[in-house]
């Protein structure tokens, strides 16, 4: 592995880290003296302007979780398409990885230099930068985390009602679990769908993200499972716009198609070729 990548690995860990500390060490309601810049500064006045948000829109508190929601979303859009967009072109090529790698499956220093030399070449050929799959994954967390928790740790997001529920108790209908479920399930099934090949692995993520939902959304008060709703719908058309499976498969068909094709002419040509000797 280059000096550079190493470099660039790092930083990806290092954001990946920052996200973690942020996020992981809170659970306690945050008011106006709460502590540490996390708290005071970022979830309080994310929950205030939730809040403020409620009381522009009619007061209630559920509809300013679905706008802040939809803001913070398409805020980071462009960071969640160039991840996807990304990490797309990786899948493309994963059966060319996976050939280099069996050609060179060797372990010796000499095999594993040159496996890192054909892989670079190939991700250059393609115009691919393996940490961009990453890095704007990783810089998008403290967003998402900040959202979640402002909504989690401030008291004021969990009275009243929406719709038929109370936002401080677990929907009584299941409506909002089973629908965030369902949306987590389609985005999962277009990710899945989109990919070139497909693996065990892929169609159990199918499974089990929307089942972890579901039983999340049922314990939790309704205006987290409001907040799961509009987000893994978002997420789904999101990721529909980026990764269409239909057109990808399509473009994969043309794509072997015209290879056939151009085979096919240079057989042709040699044909003719030995013709005319």
């Amino acid at each position: 592995m280059s000096k550079k990548t190493v470099k660039r690995l790092g930083a990806v860990f290092a954001l990946m880290a920052m996200a973690v500390v942020l996020t992981a060490c809170g659970t306690s309601t945050v008011t106006a003296n709460s502590t540490g810049f996390w708290d005071r500064y970022v979830i309080y006045n994310a929950g205030q302007f939730i809040l403020w948000l409620a009381k522009f829109f009619g007061g209630n508190a559920g509809v300013g979780i679905i706008i802040f929601t939809l803001l913070i979303r398409i805020i980071i859009f462009p960071l969640s398409y160039i991840s996807l967009k990304s990490m797309g072109k990786q899948q493309e090529i994963a059966p060319q990885l996976k050939e280099l790698q069996q050609k060179y499956k060797s372990k010796d220093t000499e095999t594993q230099k040159k496996l890192q030399q054909e892989t670079q070449k190939l991700y250059a050929e393609e115009g691919i930068n393996p940490i961009m799959g990453c890095l704007p994954l990783a810089i998008q967390m403290p967003f998402l985390f900040a959202l979640y928790q402002a909504i989690y740790r401030t008291d004021a997001l969990k009275t009243g009602h929406f719709l038929w529920v109370n936002l401080a108790q677990p929907d009584p209908y299941f409506i909002m679990p089973i629908l965030a479920a369902i949306f987590t399930l389609l985005t999962s099934l277009v990710s899945t769908l989109a990919q070139p090949q497909r693996t065990t692995m892929s169609w159990a993520m199918v499974a089990i993200s929307p089942l972890m939902i579901l039983f999340m959304a049922f314990q939790f008060p309704s205006a987290l499972a409001i907040y799961w709703v509009v987000t893994n719908a978002f997420s789904l058309a999101q990721t529909f716009l980026i990764q269409n499976p239909f057109k990808l498969r399509r473009q994969r068909e043309a794509k072997a198609q015209a290879a056939k094709d151009k085979e096919k002419a240079k057989r042709k040509a040699l044909k003719n070729a030995l013709r005319k000797r």
